[in-house]
C-alpha cells in the first residue's frame, strides 16, 4: 500500500462523507508526517453506521471482502493485492468510541482525544494519536514492523512504549 494509494482511498471516502481514521503503520507515519517504512495494508477505523457507505466506495474502487471477523474487523482486498483492514467503531455522545474485541465484554476503547490529524504526502488525514497507537501495541508479541513503529513514536514524540 503506497502513500498515493492511501491519499486516493481517503479522498474517495471523504467524497462519500464517511468518517474514517488511519491507524496501524500508516497511522504512525501520518503522525510523523513522513513514510518511515513499507506498508502491506492500510488500517482504517470507521463509524459502524457508515459501514455500508464505506463498503460501497471501496467496492466501486475494486476492493472485495476477503476476511470477515465482524464485529471486530474485516478486510477488503484489491485485485492487485492491496489490503484495507477495517475496524468498526461505535461512538458515544461524548466523542469516545468502542470497538468489539475477540474477548467478549472487553472492547477496545477510544477516548475522544485519540482522534487527531496527520499528513500523508502533504495531505491532511484523520488518524489515531500516538498514545492510542501505543495502547494498541500491547498484550502480544510484537513483529519487526511493530518494533519499528514504536521506535519511531519514541524518537519523534518521546513517548514511552513497552517494547
Amino acid at each position: 500500500m503506497t502513500a498515493e494509494d492511501v491519499v486516493s482511498v481517503l479522498a474517495l471516502l471523504r467524497q462519500a462523507e464517511v468518517d474514517v481514521w488511519v491507524g496501524g503503520g500508516w497511522g504512525v507515519d501520518a503522525l510523523i508526517g513522513e513514510q518511515t517504512r513499507d506498508h502491506r495494508d492500510l488500517d482504517l477505523m470507521h463509524r459502524q453506521e457508515h459501514e455500508g457507505a464505506v463498503l460501497a466506495v471501496l467496492h466501486t474502487a475494486g476492493f472485495v471482502e476477503t476476511l470477515n471477523w465482524r464485529p471486530v474487523r474485516f478486510v477488503v482486498t484489491a485485485p492487485d493485492g492491496r489490503e484495507i483492514d477495517l475496524h468498526p467503531l461505535v461512538f458515544a455522545d461524548d466523542g469516545s468510541a468502542l470497538q468489539a474485541s475477540p474477548e467478549p465484554g472487553r472492547p477496545f476503547t477510544y477516548p475522544p482525544s485519540c482522534f487527531e490529524t496527520g499528513t500523508v504526502r502533504g495531505t491532511l488525514v484523520p488518524c489515531l494519536s500516538a498514545e492510542q497507537q501505543v495502547s494498541f501495541h500491547q498484550g502480544y508479541e510484537p513483529s519487526e514492523r511493530d518494533r519499528h513503529d514504536m521506535a519511531e513514536l519514541r524518537r519523534v514524540f518521546g513517548i514511552a512504549t513497552h517494547f
